[in-house]
């Protein structure tokens, strides 16, 4: 070859003669075996297609055709070329404080027997589809390649499989795009914002000093990627914007993204109430508890000028739990819910961005959780943008303590998610990496990172020293500059601005802030420090609530849902199943589940959408409930609730990945973005719930305090007592009920189909109202077919939820009472079927608390009062004695005994929730069931 080559369109002109043969030979081979062809070669192949040289394309000028060996130079090239791109990441220069060894040794030439000679006589139409401008050769095509692999900006996409997915990337990367410079007014406007950011937290450590506020210096770009986003996002018309993170910049992004003015956050800092500088344009909203939560926890919502409300989610410190709920308010906002049928998604209407902590990442098993709803039906949000806040260190816990990975990012190369790192001390490629980021998830609907490297200015908090553990990146961190100081001098090097213009910058906006403050401190008179108290409506324990719907309502409802499309054929079984429920309805044998669609069709009749999601939730786990039906010839699916005459509204019914947490945190930010879909999930079995006890401690009870968040989240969690085992007996009540207070939440423990369905429409009904708040139902597993608990047409059409049910039966002769024996749920069954029509046990009442929290205490007092001769009150359950409900309801019985006996009848106390073996169960539930009707109870 020569090097006078000019300019060619085809990379083939590379091989001539016996090589060009050769190369064709292999092609013909790539067509039958693809394994058999040597991996550089299949690379072009899959690229340029086959390599034919059409006559007059390709002109050649100078020496004859190359030797027979230079093929294995070119096949090099195109090594070294693919190398920079999937490994080019590990020698960019993207980690500010230059404390990592940068791998650039195989990018080399010569790592593959290249010299720069040898690169200059190959085509650089062999390395590009559209060879980039100024780019002349091979070597002028590696050393652009390595100029925007291995600069600020470092890239890992090459694990993502869809091939239009990575050609987009690498076009956009070699174009030169993400390496644009910024027009003067775009760097003028940079500065600006880094010198906001920076003196924002400059100002409060210097005012309030020891104050924690989890400063975001060392990654001050970070408000700048976030600029970037949502500039973009705007320009793709997304409606809604949620963020999600955990306090570390916190304050930053409150001020400066959701515009939280600064005195409105210094007031904060100064003990004065906030609500005196709310700004009076009404687009930035805050809501408040009465128990309150620390500043850097909570959150904000603002509507930006074009239109689009963006969030900031109220969060506790537990870093990454944040993440599902986030994610289900997205999709809350992107789902029309206003019309019959499933609720239809629109993922182009809203976007979410959680950001993470570098250590957060990889070490917190929520993250794979959400990153794995990417692309299922009821879980996806289009893509969301995740931003790894990377310090390059966890509390005091370097990277060889934190994680086994190269990078903090690697997680979520298993989801195909594409990475970009970037050195957040680079303002203007933040910038670049901000709009590229955006752009791919409008374009391909998938989750993006960017891992946003910097380091962290101060200690974990501003009371803590870090030179104690980590000296040495300290040593770094004292003599580095701040980005805002870099970047000023970049611009007067550039001749942007003065050095004069930046110090007058930095002065003014300091001053700005001092002004700010000083009106806090002018305003403090006017401040009467009240102190926000419960809402009136959550201090109604009974809601009393129109639940009934009427007969003829009801029977045509009852025969709709047995209308299947023309040629469904159900499971011949299931068909029966189905069938049976026509007749039950009449016979007053309409268990659980035909109970529970019932209810679900008066409430989206009603006006309100209904969202369901658990394992196994459209069939049930106890195979009772069937919303979406199978057809037997072919899998096609049909839900009856979608063809409800009169239905006004959505149902979606949806089975989830095999997570707890995750789904949890989802559907109950789900609730709190649509506060009008009555949202339920329900756990395969109740202690299930286990997993996602963060999130029963950390929002669902506590949220209403904290943060004045509203939510009628409905949770269903299986629960009885039929030896089936440890882990499939308790749903754990005894935590949700040491968790009440002031009434924020209801647990309920139903006995009865009928109870159950009217509290299902007790709580739609209480949906946007101020006393709505989350619904806790223990259900059952048993007393799904049970026919002592199954329901009548009469209760569902006329009746209402009771929160006591007396033992039908029971209590006619009042004298005769001597116990009243008190309990819940399916141990009052297993009562039930003992006591028969009530003959021969005229000595003992039995009263089922039907809702545990509020505990019913007026309503157990009338009862007991209709008893003179009562002589002890018995508390029954089937859970050992220090769980269950027993410990919750002591202090109330023994108001209510007064002065009778109080007995507990149940299992002792065990470190195990039941027996493991099956015999041994059913002997203990003998006893107790023997013990409570007794007519002599044994004190234990």
């Amino acid at each position: 070859m020569s090097n006078n080559v000019t300019t060619v369109s085809s990379p083939w002109s590379a091989f001539s003669g016996p090589n060009l043969g050769y190369v064709m030979e292999q092609y013909d081979l790539f067509l039958q075996s693809p394994e058999e062809v040597e991996p550089e070669l299949v690379s072009l192949f899959q690229q340029f297609g086959a390599p034919v040289v059409a006559d007059g394309e390709v002109a050649v000028v100078g020496s004859s055709a190359a030797p027979a060996g230079d093929y294995k130079k070119i096949l090099a090239a195109v090594k070294l070329a693919d190398t920079i791109r999937t490994h080019g990441h590990l020698a960019a220069d993207i980690y500010p404080l230059k404390n990592r060894a940068l791998q650039t040794a195989q990018i080399e030439e010569s790592a593959f027997n290249l010299s720069s000679a040898d690169l200059a006589e190959i085509p650089a139409a062999i390395f590009f589809k559209d060879v980039p401008a100024g780019v002349k050769n091979g070597k002028d095509a590696i050393d652009y390649l390595k100029s925007v692999y291995t600069d600020k900006v470092a890239f890992e996409y090459g694990h993502v499989i869809a091939t239009e997915e990575r050609d987009w990337i690498q076009a956009q990367i070699e174009s030169g795009s993400l390496k644009q410079s910024l027009v003067s007014d775009e760097k003028k406007a940079l500065l600006d914002r880094l010198t906001r950011v920076e003196n924002f937290e400059k100002f409060i450590h210097k005012t309030f000093v020891g104050q924690k506020r989890f400063s975001g210096e060392g990654l001050d770009t970070q408000i700048v990627l976030f600029d970037e986003i949502l500039k973009t996002a705007e320009t793709s018309n997304v409606e809604n914007v949620r963020i999600g993170m955990a306090h570390r910049g916190r304050l930053n992004v409150l001020t400066h993204i959701l515009n939280k003015p600064y005195d409105m956050m210094f007031s904060d800092f100064a003990h004065v109430s906030n609500d005196l500088f709310l700004p009076e344009h009404g687009r930035l909203e805050i809501t408040k508890g009465w128990t309150g939560d620390v500043k850097y926890h909570m959150g904000a919502s603002y509507n930006r000028e074009s239109g689009m409300n963006v969030k900031l989610a109220y969060n506790p410190s537990h870093l990454e739990v944040g993440n599902p709920v986030v994610l289900g308010s997205t999709r809350a906002t992107q789902d029309d819910t206003s019309n019959p049928g499933q609720a239809v998604h629109n993922p182009g209407k809203g976007l979410g961005i959680l950001v993470h902590g570098d250590a957060a990442f990889p070490g917190q098993g929520i993250v794979t959780e959400v990153l794995n709803y990417s692309k299922t039906e009821g879980f996806s949000t289009g893509g969301t943008i995740h931003i790894i806040a990377n310090n390059m260190i966890g509390f005091t816990t370097e990277l060889h303590d934190s994680r086994s990975s190269v990078y903090s990012s690697d997680p979520a190369k298993g989801y195909e998610v594409p990475v970009v790192h970037v050195n957040a001390d680079s303002p203007e490629a933040v910038v670049q990496v901000g709009r590229f980021a955006a752009s791919y998830r409008q374009k391909f609907g998938k989750d993006i990172i960017v891992d946003l490297i910097g380091y962290r200015r101060h200690g974990h908090n501003e009371t803590d020293d870090p030179t104690v553990t980590n000296p040495e990146v300290y040593k770094l961190v004292s003599k580095h500059e701040t980005v805002r100081a870099l970047y000023g001098a970049q611009l007067v090097a550039e001749g942007v601005v003065s050095n004069d213009d930046v110090a007058a910058l930095d002065t003014a906006i300091y001053a700005e802030m001092q002004a700010a403050y000083d009106h806090v401190k002018e305003m403090a008179d006017k401040d009467d420090h009240k102190h926000l108290e419960m809402p009136e409506e959550l201090k109604v324990e009974f809601p009393q609530i129109e639940t009934a719907v009427g007969a003829e309502r009801l029977e045509k409802i009852n025969e709709e849902l047995l209308v299947f499309e023309q040629d469904f054929q159900p499971q011949n079984k299931l068909g029966k199943i189905l069938e049976k429920r026509r007749d039950a309805y009449a016979s007053a044998k309409i268990d659980w589940g035909h109970a529970e669609t019932l209810a679900y069709a008066t409430i989206i009749q009603d006006g309100t959408p209904v969202r369901f999601t658990g394992q196994d939730a459209q069939r049930g786990t106890f195979s009772q409930r069937h919303l979406v039906l199978h057809d037997k010839n072919n899998g096609n699916v049909f839900t009856p609730l979608h063809h409800i005459s009169g239905a006004s509204a959505s149902f979606t019914v949806h089975n989830s990945p095999l997570t707890e947490a995750g789904v949890v945190g989802f559907e109950y930010g789900y609730n709190l973005e649509k506060g009008n879909v009555l949202s339920v999930w329900e756990a395969q079995f109740g202690d299930f719930a286990n997993m996602a006890q963060v999130m029963f401690d950390n929002f669902i009870s506590g949220a209403r305090s904290k943060w004045g968040q509203k939510s009628g989240f409905v949770i269903l969690l299986p629960h009885g007592y039929e030896g089936q085992g440890p882990e499939h007996s308790s749903s754990r009540m005894e935590r949700y009920l040491q968790m009440s207070a002031e009434n924020n939440w209801f647990v309920a423990n139903c006995s009865n189909a009928g109870n159950y369905y009217h509290l299902l429409r007790r709580q739609a009904a209480m949906l946007e109202t101020e006393g709505v708040r989350p619904l806790v139902v223990v259900s059952p597993k048993s007393l799904l077919r049970h026919p002592l608990a199954a329901a009548n047409a009469e209760q569902l059409a006329n009746g209402s939820f009771q929160e006591v049910i007396e033992q039908p039966g029971l209590g006619t002769n009042t004298k005769a009472v001597e116990r009243i024996v008190l309990g819940t749920g399916k141990v009052m069954i297993d009562l039930a079927d003992r006591i028969k029509d009530g003959e021969g046990f005229d000595h003992v009442h039995i009263v089922r608390v039907e809702q545990l929290y509020p505990f019913p205490t007026a309503q157990v007092a009338d009862i007991i009062a209709k008893y003179p001769n009562a002589k002890e009150i018995a508390w029954v359950q089937e859970e050992p004695k220090n769980q269950g409900s027993w410990n919750y309801a002591l202090e109330t019985l023994y108001e209510l005994s007064a002065g009778k006996k109080l007995r507990y009848v149940g299992r002792p106390a065990m470190s195990s929730t039941s027996e493991g073996d099956a015999d041994s169960h059913k002997a203990a539930q003998a006893a107790i069931i023997d013990e409570a009707v007794a007519e002599s109870v044994k004190v234990k």
